[in-house]
């Protein structure tokens, strides 16, 4: 399974955990897994190893995004949709070394799938001012 692909899967399963407010329960994948019938172990691996990674930075990474907001606004009024890939993209960008061009990219094109017209906008200058902030372009 591609990246893109496997990306995917894991915007679906943290969507889910946003909406459930249940980001810590890794019992939550493994019935996502069995429920969209997932049986590579390469996938199944990625999926626990970003839900376990957002719940481990679970402050640090909400406390980025709250940062990197426009005044006035707060995580509440970021729809669980863009939260979710926002997070995805920040969690691969400072955790997993993916370079920070892709990451984006690939939230991007999702947001353009599942978010509504504006949602790409927004989500590459939030990212793009937490690159900046953590400067991880130089």
């Amino acid at each position: 399974m591609q990246r893109s692909a496997m990306r995917e899967l894991a915007f679906q399963l943290i969507y889910g955990l946003e909406m459930q407010k249940d980001q810590e329960n890794s019992e939550q994948v493994d019935i996502f897994v069995e429920s969209n019938e997932i049986t590579d172990e390469k996938v199944i691996k990625y999926l626990k190893d970003i839900q376990a990674g957002l719940w481990e930075h679970f402050s640090e990474i909400n406390d980025l995004i709250e940062n990197n907001l426009k005044e006035n606004w707060s995580l509440a009024r970021v729809s669980k949709i863009n939260l979710s890939l926002i997070k995805i993209a920040i969690y691969e960008m400072l955790y997993k070394e993916v370079p920070y061009k892709v990451a984006i990219n690939e939230v991007v094109e999702l947001a353009k799938k599942y978010s509504d017209e504006s949602a790409p906008v927004f989500i590459n200058g939030i990212l793009a001012s937490v690159v900046k902030d953590k400067k991880l372009g130089e």
